[in-house]
């Protein structure tokens, strides 16, 4: 992990005995990435084996924008980030809001497969969607009911996770560790996190080659509206992303479309699964499309 400034009152905290999922919820700018990061070192020394779900489609530490990913400590490791198995989900946007429902059931099967892989310890990084306007505290709840984390810490400033909070308090599903933001946060606009979700995705996509795919025998979710620069997911038959790829064109008479992706093969391709932005091949950047239901599939060549 990068070497950062530890408050003392995350170092005084008695983490002896916890256990299961631990998940950190915060706004956008108090740090909560960094004491997911910083929990999940701490409970190294006290855990053979312990995941840490990257939750954060739009901010990712480890994998692209649109993804959650989930990786497990390798025996000895001491450090961020876990250098053990990764798994991955597609929720197919940058944000829960008009996604809560994937985003759900994606961060419930990392969790499940975190338990089914050993560990005894995971660590969930959330969004930062908190704002009661834009359901954050019906998704952070929904997570609660769902995940059943022993511990919900969360970094907060001022009143912002009050919505959250304050019934969480009162009920014995989970214990709350409230904290104040950490230190030395550094602000990040909307174009900063444009930026950043494009050096994600150009990165991801630097050796990525242009691969045919025939979607004949395979699932295609929602439905094969294969717009030029489309973002997909590869999957697997739990439901996993094995890669992402860019639509460059699709022929709708043969039933092919030609990815750019990272993607070696097709093994264990079971299905396509149609994200709700589109990336600059070149630069990363995405962009929206206006409402996708009311646009027809293309076909080569199309814009």
């Amino acid at each position: 992990m990068v070497n950062i400034e530890i408050p003392p009152y995350w170092e005084q905290l008695d983490l002896e005995g916890l256990s299961g999922v631990l998940m950190v919820i915060g706004a956008p700018d108090t740090g909560k990435t960094t004491f997911a990061r910083y929990l999940y070192t701490r409970l190294c020394g006290r855990h053979e084996r312990v995941a840490f779900i990257d939750g954060d489609i739009g901010q990712s530490s480890l994998g692209p924008p649109t993804t959650m990913t989930l990786a497990l400590r390798q025996p000895g490791e001491t450090g961020f980030p876990p250098g053990g198995p990764r798994v991955r989900v597609f929720v197919g946007a940058t944000s829960p809001r008009g996604h809560m429902l994937p985003t759900l059931i994606g961060v419930h099967k990392l969790a499940r497969r975190a338990a089914e892989l050993g560990a005894t310890a995971t660590v969930l990084d959330t969004t930062g969607l908190v704002a009661p306007e834009q359901g954050g505290p019906a998704l952070k709840h929904a997570k609660v009911d769902l995940l059943e984390p022993t511990v919900v810490f969360a970094l907060r400033r001022g009143n912002e996770l009050e919505a959250i909070l304050e019934p969480l308090r009162h009920s014995g599903r989970t214990r709350v560790v409230e904290l104040p933001p950490a230190p030395a946060v550094c602000p990040r606009d909307p174009p900063t996190r444009r930026a950043y979700r494009a050096r994600l995705f150009a990165h991801y996509f630097a050796n990525a080659y242009p691969l045919e795919i025939s979607w004949a025998r395979l699932a295609v979710f929602p439905a094969p509206l294969f717009d030029r620069n489309r973002v997909v997911a590869l999957e697997d038959r739990r439901g996993f992303a094995l890669a992402l790829g860019i639509v460059l064109e699709a022929d709708l008479a043969r039933r092919t479309v030609l990815l750019l992706t990272p993607a070696h093969s097709l093994n264990e391709v079971d299905a396509l699964r149609l994200g709700d932005i589109w990336i600059h091949p070149e630069t990363g950047e995405d962009y929206r499309m206006g409402n996708v239901s009311d646009r027809r599939s293309c076909g080569t060549g199309c814009g």
